[in-house]
């Protein structure tokens, strides 16, 4: 065993002893994590506010709720408030999907390409209105382009980073990541799920 293998194996053991989240699988090129791994991750990233108009206006996504159906598109709903002069109002509930992307940058999966597919207001009647739609998207936008809706454990991503991803889509309840070369040697093994 060199050098290299020994120092990873000895930040790998420091990393699962800090982390509380299962491991990634890796089997051959691909690399998969479960759908209550990035659950975890979005609950611990949420409520998120974004401000319009000098702060005037601000709308509050919490309360995400992920599912992973079979092919390229997750689909994620939210609960959303507004606050107009600092009284916060429940709006309701959008359902979004989107497809995946994998980011070095922020050893990170990012929503790619979301779009707003329903909406279930707070009050009967209710209808997301073009300024609060406006809000929301110009959100997804910001959030799909700067944060991950989960990030892979760094030990892991320093050896992703040399890799090229081919492919990213969701494979049985799990988001997977396909790489042009296998993963199992170049991945510390306390690192893998099993």
């Amino acid at each position: 065993m060199n050098l290299r293998h020994l120092l990873l194996s000895a930040v790998a053991c420091m990393a699962l002893a800090t982390t509380a989240h299962a491991a990634p699988q890796v089997n051959g090129r691909q690399l998969t994590v479960g759908a209550s791994d990035v659950q975890d991750y979005l609950d611990g990233s949420f409520p998120r506010t974004q401000k319009a108009l000098g702060g005037l206006l601000a709308l509050t996504v919490s309360e995400p709720h992920l599912t992973l159906p079979q092919g390229n598109r997750l689909d994620l709903g939210f609960a959303l408030a507004m606050a107009a002069g600092g009284t916060s109002m429940p709006v309701g509930k959008v359902q979004i999907s989107s497809g995946l992307r994998y980011d070095a940058q922020t050893q990170g999966f990012h929503l790619d390409q979301p779009t707003v597919d329903r909406f279930n207001p707070a009050m009967a009647g209710g209808e997301l209105d073009s300024s609060t739609r406006s809000l929301l998207n110009s959100w997804l936008a910001d959030y799909a382009r700067r944060e991950p809706i989960y990030k892979i454990d760094p030990t892991i991503a320093r050896v992703m980073g040399a890799l090229q991803v081919q492919s990213v889509g969701i494979e049985n309840g799990r988001i997977a990541v396909t790489f042009n070369q296998g993963l199992g040697n170049l991945v510390p093994q306390g690192l893998l799920g099993k």
